[in-house]
């Protein structure tokens, strides 16, 4: 056991954020927290590492345990290179090879008693100094330079000339090699791009210790941990496995807990009736019975009601008119930043109705080419072309089009002054900004209420043509799935900046990837980018492959024939078996509604694990049959 929280509770004055969090993790788990937005992820790492002290319950960590934490605010600033920082982690194993080689160096004037000494102390420094992998040291910190998206040159780069953005990933490295037994990460994805991400999931997997992270990556959690610690309400559950696994099982306990309440919310109601039926006899009998069941009911389990689903943001997004076919073309652009060139001599068409997301490494130019399109920025060569009717709503990661010295509803309705207040206050309120949540000033806001209010801003654009940059982060994942939704349901055109994978593949129908100064289109989603990597190597390999192979046409035939006949029997197969659990679910579902077994707990437990069980295998089955 690594940590072990039992019935932990916190309030800040009569606030409670949580209120019965328990979990256990032993050495090597790996586990994600997940909840909306201000459920008290965070707040939950601070009571960790001993932040804040708990109103109630234990948290249970042994002695000597080494806790690292990153915070979405760590940062660091100092005069040293990115390099050296990095290389600070190790500071006592550079001792250690210092002393080493000085002691290595006194060993060849050395005679008698000295020389024993020495060769003592010699051999005593390297054993510790192998036991630290002092070899590895420096092949580590490039790694992780590397694998944090900085090239060999940034390496020499001062980190208090770096930006915000690129200071967290310093941090973040640091954290990383200093490896503690515990390690608590805060939305450690944020600032880095798809490359880093996949980097950091590898380097996670093979991690040593104990790892809790706090993500909205669906993608980067199903790669990285195989415990889902759930808050909902202040109370933690605990699931094993993915988040698609977890999601699919919370659907189930959500509808069964509503299931059985409604079940014994009839019950209860109906014995009541019975009672009063029995009463209004006036009988001595009737009312000795009605006595006697009113003390069954009493005795009577009577379930709590489940707990309300938290509310996720309501967006809606709607243009005003209706833009013409072509909406943008960039003809031949370039731009450089003095000796940087970021790309040059780019074409890019956008038709109405497109759906693109553009990717790419940090650092390649994504952001500069949106203010190109936005007029934010001047091209050093080439032209920009907005097409006809096109209106243009611009989402900044920064927020830059927030006025921080006002507050949301003035923000709001100074610019949509034909507003009435409780139509603004309407709208706040569908993003979950909610009584005096409205008069809060911009700068005095979260990341991710500011990410909230800048969304509210844009539906207020009536725009056909949205540019999002990164407009998932900061959002938790209950929102990431309505801006699915609402993007889905937009009848304009998009082009936005992801590196959520998940996001990307839910919302976009063309990606174009931003790389060496060059554009490049898929049309598909990032699941259909991913498949075209992979391919390359083989298409390659191809091409260098002489026309002889084409004498094995006719046997190379008369196996796709008979790969494919195996195909159709294995769908057959696989739909039969489908249909069959489909009908044994549902006779267990009509099962689940009959008096006999909804009064009874053992019956309709036992009921409930069956059907469960087929559910599981169920989706195994659409799984098969998908691939």
């Amino acid at each position: 056991m690594i940590i072990s929280l039992n019935s932990v509770s916190m309030s800040f004055g009569e606030t409670e954020v949580l209120k019965n969090i328990t979990f256990l993790l032993n050495e090597k788990e790996k586990a994600a927290v997940v909840g909306i937005n201000g459920c008290g992820k965070t707040t939950l790492f601070k009571l960790i590492t001993g932040e804040l002290t708990p109103t109630g319950g234990d948290i249970i960590i042994p002695k000597f345990t080494e806790i690292g934490y990153f915070s979405q605010s760590l940062t660091i600033d100092s005069e040293s290179t990115i390099y050296s920082e990095l290389m600070g982690v190790f500071k006592r194993t550079l001792q250690i090879e210092e002393q080493k080689q000085e002691t290595e160096a006194q060993l060849k004037t050395a005679k008698g008693a000295e020389l024993d000494r020495l060769l003592a102390k010699y051999d005593r420094l390297t054993a510790e100094f192998e036991k630290r992998n002092g070899f590895e040291s420096e092949s580590r910190v490039k790694g992780v330079i590397k694998g944090l998206g900085f090239s060999e040159e940034d390496s020499e780069r001062k980190i208090n000339t770096l930006s915000g953005g690129q200071k967290t990933r310093v941090a973040l490295g640091r954290l990383l090699l200093a490896s503690p037994d515990l390690l608590l990460l805060d939305e450690p994805t944020n600032h880095l791009d798809i490359d880093s991400i996949k980097w950091l999931e590898g380097y996670l997997s093979t991690y040593k210790g104990t790892v809790i992270i706090i993500s909205h990556d669906r993608f980067f959690i199903d790669k990285t941990t195989n415990k889902i610690i759930e808050i909902e309400n202040g109370v933690s559950r605990v699931f094993s496995g993915s988040y698609e696994e977890y999601a699919q099982k919370k659907q189930i306990l959500r509808e069964t807990e509503l299931h059985h309440y409604i079940n014994n919310q009839r019950e209860i109601k109906r014995q009541q009736q019975s009672i009063e039926k029995l009463k209004s006899f006036n009988r001595e009998k009737s009312i000795k019975r009605a006595e006697s069941k009113e003390k069954a009911l009493e005795k009577f389990e009577k379930l709590k009601s489940p707990d309300p689903v938290p509310e996720g943001i309501n967006l809606r997004l709607t243009p005003a008119k209706t833009s013409g076919k072509d909406v943008l073309t960039l003809t031949d652009i370039s731009k450089s930043f003095g000796d940087n060139c970021l790309f040059k001599g780019l074409d890019l068409e956008i038709k109405k109705g497109d759906k693109v997301a553009l990717i790419g490494a940090n650092g390649t130019g994504k952001t500069t080419l949106f203010k190109i399109i936005t007029g934010g920025l001047s091209p050093d060569s080439g032209t920009v072309r907005i097409g006809s009717n096109v209106e243009i709503g611009y989402y900044d990661q920064e927020q830059e089009n927030l006025n921080k010295s006002k507050t949301l509803f003035d923000e709001i309705h100074d610019e949509n002054p034909e507003m009435t207040t409780t139509e603004v206050r309407s709208l706040l309120a569908a993003l979950l900004f909610k009584g005096d949540d409205a008069d809060k000033q911009i700068s005095l806001l979260s990341g991710g209420e500011k990410g909230r209010a800048s969304l509210a801003k844009l539906c207020l654009s009536k725009a056909n043509f949205l540019l999002l940059d990164e407009p998932t982060n900061h959002l938790d994942i209950c929102s990431k799935d309505l801006l699915d939704q609402a993007l889905s349901e937009y009848s304009g055109t998009i082009l936005f900046i992801s590196h959520d994978r998940y996001f990307i593949n839910k919302t976009a129908n063309k990606v174009i990837e931003l790389k060496d100064g060059r554009l490049k289109t898929y049309l598909g989603n990032y699941d259909y980018y991913e498949e075209k990597q992979t391919e390359l190597p083989q298409e390659t390999a191809a091409v260098k492959q002489t026309d002889s192979a084409g004498k094995n046409d006719w046997q190379k035939q008369k196996e796709q024939l008979s790969l494919q006949r195996k195909a159709q029997a294995r769908q057959k197969r696989l739909e039969e078996e489908a249909a069959d659990l489909e009908a044994k679910i549902d006779s267990l579902e009509a099962l689940l509604e009959t008096s006999e077994v909804a009064t009874d707990p053992k019956k309709a437990t036992d009921v409930y694990n069956e059907k469960t069980e087929l559910e599981e295998k169920l989706l195994l089955v659409y799984d098969e049959l998908e691939n």
